[in-house]
């Protein structure tokens, strides 16, 4: 630990530093992909532009723009063909291109004579889309935070886009104006907030651009068109109250194309510039990227061979030692504690010292002296482990003793007690008193259960000696004799069937706990039911306990069903006392051997079902049937899929219930 923690520190800084620079070089990548297509961007927005002015000239009545109009609109289908793979600016081009076909066509029918179009509704069309292609800016922040140069670059590229689509929108604005011959209604009003924005935009220009992006800058508005064009503007600005305006709408036209070419010349010079500085990034992101990943992988190596050479002194004693702690946690220890709960009164010879003869303080283990001491503690703790597992199979001894001595004295006593009972029945000859005779009998029977039930429980009860065998209608007849409210049993049709003289007591007991949980757990009012039938199929009878009562959970059923086959004493420890008929019933079908098993069922209509599957070995020939022996071991499959067959074939061939 003292080793690792400075390595983990060590190769988490390195890992940082090596996932900084991975996303240096995605984020430099990036921004070159995204600063390429807000150039094409530009180049549609620059068409676009240009097919606003035409238009705009060609409503106001120019007819000589009519022939380049058709050239640029054929450039503008061109750029937004090659847009329609980038998904960040397809939906822009969706939502404010898609009247593009329609103002195109109103704009030819008012050319032709044939309609008419909104000379301004025209022009703000291509405004909003020219504004919205110029808002879409895929270039992450994040992406240029980390570099100012890029940062200012890209900051010059909007300002001069919003400059030059300022003076893109002038130049439609007023070459419509000059085509019609005087100001209509807002457009002066346009024109004066083209030119402010305009002087706004190359402003903020010239703060973030270098010297020779400011100098291409002011070449652009030196130039004789230039010159030529503020003169119009100033003639157009003198025409403020709609007065005639006599300026040749071509020539105009000329001078302004040639300073938004040259703007956008400016403009594809500083995207240049962009793009550079995005792949120079990116190269460097690359070149860091790479010797950062061979500076950690030298890092990590040499960490490696210091640990390796480190550990190397502690890695033999430990192991030793943890191959000694193995043996002892996974077979000495087990094996010393099972012989213990097996003979408990012999448990002394686990405690001597020849029991320890191979400890791990005995091993070589070599090493520091608190590997010694671990060693130590280590025998010590399988000792204390040995003397506590003694104690423990002791104490259950006893206690199992113990419940075996109360459940025999009880026995004893419920034996002697129904024999007495059942001589003053035979000599009673009043009725009343005869009939409370039968309820003592019948609580003395239930007592001999419950006392049958705790030596189950403890293990020592025998099976009730039966010489012969029974019918399986007396079977459960007996069953419902030894539960307290036996008046509610419905004993439906019962299959006859001769149950074998050793497995007589342990079924009718076994029936008497089912039944009594299914009264248990239905309304008062409520019958609980008991089917008898015979499977042929399968060579097995079943008995089947129907109640109508709140029935159980899956997750219930399922811990119940552990229970039926749990037989071992851990059942009994780890159980809740109120499930310990469940513990019951599972002992006593374990007891019948193999085939015998129970399962829960859903009733169908509400409450719980149980089925006693019985193996034909446990079942007698009938006393008037010679018949060869059936097969022993049935199908539990056929069983679980034929219960509520045979729970309805009994009710079937049932006229009439007889109440016990």
């Amino acid at each position: 630990m003292v080793i690792a923690v400075p390595i983990c520190l060590l190769l988490a800084v390195a890992g940082l530093a090596v996932y900084d620079r991975a996303e240096a070089l995605g984020d430099a990548r990036t921004t070159r992909a995204e600063v390429g297509l807000s150039l094409r961007v530009q180049a549609l927005v620059h068409q676009l532009q240009r097919e606003r002015g035409l238009t705009n000239g060609l409503l106001g009545g120019e007819e000589k723009f009519r022939t380049p109009l058709a050239a640029t609109r054929e450039r503008v289908d061109t750029a937004l063909r090659g847009m329609r793979p980038e998904r960040a600016v397809e939906d822009v081009i969706q939502r404010s291109l898609r009247r593009l076909a329609s103002f195109r066509s109103a704009a030819d029918r008012a050319t032709d004579g044939t309609g008419t179009a909104d000379r301004t509704a025209t022009l703000a069309f291509y405004t909003t889309a020219v504004d919205a292609l110029n808002a879409v800016d895929p270039v992450a922040e994040t992406a240029t935070r980390a570099d100012r140069q890029l940062g200012d670059g890209l900051a010059g590229l909007r300002e001069l886009a919003a400059a030059k689509e300022s003076v893109a929108l002038e130049r439609g604005l007023l070459n419509g104006v000059f085509a019609e011959g005087a100001f209509q209604g807002r457009e002066y009003v346009a024109f004066t907030e083209a030119r402010a924005t305009r002087v706004a935009a190359l402003a903020r220009f010239r703060q973030v651009a270098t010297a020779p992006q400011r100098a291409a800058l002011k070449k652009a508005f030196g130039t004789e068109d230039a010159q030529r064009a503020t003169a119009y503007e100033t003639q157009a600005e003198g025409a403020a109250d709609g007065s005639a305006l006599n300026a040749d709408a071509g020539t105009w036209w000329d001078a302004m194309t040639v300073l938004v070419d040259d703007l956008y010349a400016a403009q594809q010079s500083v995207g240049d510039d962009v793009r550079d500085r995005a792949d120079r990034l990116s190269h460097d992101a690359e070149l860091d990227l790479a010797a950062y990943l061979v500076a950690g992988t030298l890092m990590a190596a040499l960490v490696a061979g210091l640990a390796a050479f480190a550990s190397r002194s502690l890695t033999r004693p430990l192991g030793a030692l943890a191959e000694a702690a193995h043996e002892v946690a996974r077979h000495r220890l087990p094996a010393a504690v099972a012989r213990i709960q097996r003979s408990p009164q012999e448990h002394e010879e686990f405690l001597t010292p020849a029991d320890a003869r191979d400890t791990p303080e005995a091993r070589s283990l070599g090493g520091t002296a608190e590997i010694a001491e671990v060693a130590a503690s280590l025998r010590q703790v399988e000792q204390t482990a040995l003397q506590l597992a003694a104690q423990q199979a002791g104490l259950r001894r006893n206690t199992t003793e113990s419940l075996a001595n109360l459940g025999r004295r009880n026995q004893n006593l419920v034996r002697r007690q129904l024999s007495l009972i059942t001589r003053l029945e035979q000599q009673e000859l009043d009725p009343d008193a005869l009939a409370e005779l039968f309820e003592l009998d019948h609580l003395a029977t239930r007592m001999r259960r419950n006392a049958e039930s705790l030596l189950v429980l403890a293990g020592q009860n025998p099976p009730r000696p039966t010489a012969t065998s029974a019918d399986g209608l007396e079977v459960v007849q007996s069953a419902v004799a030894e539960v307290e409210q036996y008046r509610r049993v419905l004993i439906a049709t019962v299959e006859p069937v001769r149950v074998r003289g050793h497995a007589v007591a342990d079924v009718a007991h076994l029936l008497a706990e089912l039944i009594e949980n299914g009264l248990n757990f239905s309304p008062p009012t409520e019958p609980v039911e008991v089917h008898g039938w015979y499977d042929t199929e399968d060579d097995t009878y079943c008995f089947a306990v129907v109640d109508h009562g709140i029935g159980m959970s899956e997750a219930d059923k399922e811990r119940a069903g552990a229970r039926f086959r749990d037989s071992g004493e851990e059942a009994l420890l780890a159980a809740p006392t109120r499930f310990l008929g469940h513990l019951v019933v599972g002992r006593l079908a374990h007891r019948l051997g193999e085939g015998a098993q129970v399962h829960l069922f859903d009733t169908t209509g509400g409450g719980l079902s149980a089925l006693l599957a019985l193996p034909g070995r446990l079942l007698a020939p009938a006393q008037d049937s010679s018949a060869t022996p059936r097969p022993a071991r049935p199908a539990v499959s056929s069983l679980l899929n034929g219960f509520r067959a045979g729970v309805a074939r009994a009710e079937a061939r049932s006229t009439q219930g007889v109440s016990s």
